[in-house]
């Protein structure tokens, strides 16, 4: 059993209690109740724990590790706009979501590059007009060698 979590290590109360059941034994564990910023700090979230301290720091090791968010706390669904997890309707809500996603994914990508080439021509005229003739030089008759 001590191989499994180190002495002292902060793990969850529903992951004690499974790694329980999986070993059929009982595990030894003090309660703690932690303060707004240290639960952020420890918490499988990345995204969570970016939002509160050291952003820049817990972001990059994120990346460097090659870290999934799977997006389970409410917090996370808030900063990115998703759904959260909560509610009665939730887990319909979900399934559904998943089944138009997979009939709707090709049509959704192809209406998305549209509208965000629309919105950049129609809403950003200076960044293709000042492309024009009078900013380029011409140099064909230079020589660079």
């Amino acid at each position: 059993m001590s191989n499994v979590f180190s002495p002292g290590e902060l793990i969850g109360l529903l992951r004690a209690e499974r790694a329980g059941r999986i070993l059929n034994e009982a595990i030894c564990y003090r309660a703690i109740l932690l303060g707004i910023t240290k639960s952020s700090l420890n918490t499988q979230s990345f995204i969570s724990e970016a939002s509160f301290q050291e952003t820049a720091r817990v972001l990059a090791k994120a990346a460097l590790r090659g870290c999934i968010d799977w997006l389970k706390g409410l917090k996370e669904n808030v900063i990115l706009g998703g759904i959260i997890p909560a509610g009665t309707g939730f887990k319909k809500l979900v399934h559904h979501l998943k089944q138009d996603k997979n009939i709707h994914l090709k049509i959704k990508k192809k209406n998305i590059f549209e509208l965000e080439m629309r919105y950049i021509l129609l809403h950003h005229k200076d960044l293709y007009c000042s492309c024009g003739p009078k900013n380029f030089h011409e140099t064909s008759n230079q020589s660079f060698t």
